[in-house]
């Protein structure tokens, strides 16, 4: 669990430093790419991923065929918060 953390906060920080807020998204491998190459296919990536959807503090948007996500800006305070924690 420990990891699936440290890899949910990777994501979130990544999205925050590029302002991907609401209208603004990136497609879902771009946001793999926050990771080292051998934690990119793994389940745990794909748990934290789960993860953070079920908190609401993604969104998912299909786009061109592809998935595409971004921060829920309801969400801002409480992202900020999980950021924060140790």
């Amino acid at each position: 669990m420990e990891i699936e953390k440290g890899i949910m906060k990777r994501f979130l920080r990544k999205l925050v430093n590029l302002n991907i807020w609401g209208g603004r998204h990136t497609e879902l491998i771009n946001l793999k790419k926050a990771l080292p190459r051998h934690l990119r296919g793994t389940k745990e990536s794909n748990k934290a991923i789960k993860e953070l959807l079920n908190r609401e503090f993604l969104t998912i948007k299909i786009s061109t065929g592809e998935s595409h996500v971004s921060l829920n800006s309801h969400k801002q305070e409480e992202i900020y918060k999980f950021l924060e924690e140790e």
